[in-house]
């Protein structure tokens, strides 16, 4: 009777050890399970995800951070959006800047970058958390991405009036090491000619304010980016012909990948 007592105690410490060890082992499989999907999770969150707006408004998101693009047409717009950390503005004009959206927009913790014209005219009752003056040539890094004011400006003697050297910024975007260029209004520049190593360019085409459809497909052949999208391109008589613009490139070249969104929605 005593031996059974015994053996029946051996077997139940047993039991007990292996049920313990089992659960360890669970906890030990839900931890590592749960650590792979943050990591999965923040992989995803790290995808750069491009979300255009209208003609020249887009949010670049990457991980946490929105990065707001010449932000008009009204906060409504944004709805699904977190608040921006970043805004950048290209030029003075009314579809690239514009402050109705801006004040109604919360930038009381977001840098707001653009050259001087831009900055010298923000009202007083415009609250930003921080704002940052780059002109042609200046560059600052925030939250790891680096920023590179390049130059815009027309070409053609009847457009001048647009858009005159050194007021408005083109930039070029670096994030997790991908360079993205942002044309603003600008024509076929030797400095976009002359561009290297672009992975994603957004390029206008409008009249009679920025280039034509041709002059935009000769300066994107030469300066050879992975991706070109057309963006800004509605000019007084209607719609620059991007199906054709994405035919030239295409017929020119199989290694820039043409890719079309729809920022102009009815």
């Amino acid at each position: 009777m005593k031996y059974y007592l015994l053996l029946l105690f051996s077997l139940s410490l047993t039991v007990f050890s292996c049920k313990n060890e089992s659960k360890d082992r669970s906890i030990n499989a839900l931890e590592t399970s749960v650590g792979g999907l943050v990591t999965e999770t923040s992989s995803a969150e790290k995808t750069l995800r491009i979300n255009p707006i209208s003609h020249a408004t887009m949010v670049l998101s990457y991980g946490k951070d929105d990065i707001y693009v010449d932000p008009t047409g009204g906060p409504e717009v944004f709805e699904g959006f977190s608040v921006p950390e970043i805004v950048i503005i290209t030029d003075i004009h009314g579809d690239h800047m514009d402050f109705e959206t801006l004040k109604a927009l919360d930038l009381s913790n977001a840098t707001v970058i653009g050259p001087k014209a831009v900055v010298d005219q923000f009202p007083e009752d415009l609250k930003i958390g921080t704002s940052v003056t780059l002109n042609n040539g200046d560059s600052i890094t925030i939250n790891g991405h680096l920023f590179e004011a390049i130059p815009m400006y027309n070409l053609r003697e009847e457009a001048l009036k647009y858009h005159s050297k050194g007021r408005g910024n083109g930039y070029i975007l670096t994030i997790d090491g991908e360079r993205i260029y942002i044309s603003g209004d600008t024509e076929d520049i030797p400095e976009m000619r002359a561009l290297k190593n672009i992975d994603k360019a957004f390029v206008c085409m409008n009249l009679p304010y920025t280039m034509t459809v041709k002059s935009a497909v000769s300066a994107v052949l030469e300066f050879k980016p992975k991706q070109i999208y057309p963006y800004h391109y509605r000019g007084t008589d209607g719609f620059s012909d991007v199906e054709n613009f994405k035919k030239l490139v295409n017929q020119a070249s199989q290694d820039i990948e043409v890719v079309q969104l729809n920022w102009y929605k009815k």
